[in-house]
């Protein structure tokens, strides 16, 4: 018994779906490791005031990544399963993908 998921064959990568799945792994990249920083600067108690004004800016970017790959988690699935919400969630990874862009662009 096979099951097909996609009017294309088994084997075939689409484009969007490999530039998603870059994407993601990016994001999630990112966002693990900005998270595993965060947890060690809160390891570190006696550097924490060198640490203080980090923490904003630390947590905003663990956000915006997090968002980010969840997003494009969700736009991968969709697209590998040819879902119907699929569109809204490729809506939602470019929407993040321009936030980060905007929040971390050089001035």
């Amino acid at each position: 018994m096979q099951f097909v998921f996609s009017k294309y064959s088994p084997l075939t990568m689409r484009p969007l779906a490999a530039l998603l799945a870059i994407l993601m792994g990016s994001a999630v990249a990112l966002a693990t490791g900005l998270l595993m920083t965060w947890i060690v600067i809160l390891l570190l108690p006696a550097d924490e005031a060198r640490f203080a004004p980090e923490h904003a800016a630390l947590m905003r970017a663990v956000l915006v990544f997090t968002l980010c790959a969840a997003a494009t988690a969700g736009s991968f699935y969709g697209e590998q399963r040819e879902r119907a919400w699929r569109l809204a969630a490729h809506a939602a990874t470019l929407a993040m993908f321009a936030v980060a862009v905007w929040l971390y662009w050089p001035k």
